[in-house]
């Protein structure tokens, strides 16, 4: 099973007023009968109810919330006006481990090629400046990062797992829709992005996948295994799912 970046989901819309608003029904925990509605800064309208919820029941719930919807993607839309695609030069935010840092493209041809943390900043030494060059020493610097926390808090984390018999292998790899997968073997693979979120976000997404060796489905058991482990669990996954636009 895996963490996804974005949640399987069932489409549904409803329209407030004279606007047609589309959003995603996900599976909600069975721990909870309320429906839970988010509205994220990419303008994705989530909502999470129970699976044996009527389809009706939980558009109607929507609807009750529809100018509160409707305010929030208002204003969420006012500031991607404000968003541009990121260029890879400097002045630039970029995140890590839920901090961000301000790029620096410094052009040096007689110095080696590379990516330091420097006071605050991310600063990226490059012979000529190009855009493609910088986001491939970013991207393989961000790697070699993640390969390393990744490994101190999955060791971290195994000590709250006591299920967990031996230190399951570790793959860091890109992935599109995920941040975590546990294969059915018990091969953990983490999604390199991910170290760009703070670090209860990744000790959530290794847990979640340390849960799966013991549960492979999203079961009653799955869910009170995660509950033991990280009682708020449920907050700081709505932290990485807000912050998801800005890691990717």
């Amino acid at each position: 099973m895996n963490v996804p970046i974005k949640p399987k989901s069932q489409p549904m819309s409803f329209r407030y007023g004279d606007e047609h608003i589309a959003f995603e029904r996900v599976k909600r925990p069975q721990t909870t009968n309320k429906v839970l509605i988010k509205v994220y800064p990419d303008c994705r309208v989530v909502v999470s109810a129970p699976e044996d919820a009527d389809s009706e029941a939980v558009l109607c719930a929507v609807k009750k919330r529809g100018r509160w919807i409707y305010e929030q993607l208002r204003d969420f839309r006012k500031q991607l006006e404000h968003t541009t695609p990121r260029k890879y030069i400097s002045g630039e935010s970029h995140y890590y481990l839920g901090k961000q840092y301000l790029l620096k493209v410094i052009e040096a041809p007689e110095k080696p090629q590379g990516v330091k943390l420097l006071r605050g900043r991310l600063e990226v030494s490059v012979r000529f400046k190009s855009a493609a060059k910088v986001k491939e020493l970013l991207t393989e610097w961000y790697k070699v990062r993640a390969k390393e926390t990744f490994a101190k808090r999955l060791d971290a984390m195994l000590e709250q797992a006591l299920w967990v018999k031996e230190r399951p292998p570790l793959r860091i790899l890109n992935m599109k829709t995920q941040w975590g997968s546990c294969s059915p073997n018990g091969h953990i693979t983490l999604n390199p992005h991910l170290v760009k979120a703070p670090r209860d976000c990744i000790d959530y997404v290794i847990l979640h996948e340390l849960c799966h060796i013991a549960e492979h489905n999203h079961s009653e058991r799955f869910y009170r295994l995660m509950n033991q482990v990280m009682p708020k669990w449920e907050k700081t996954k709505e932290n990485l799912d807000k912050m998801a636009s800005l890691l990717i």
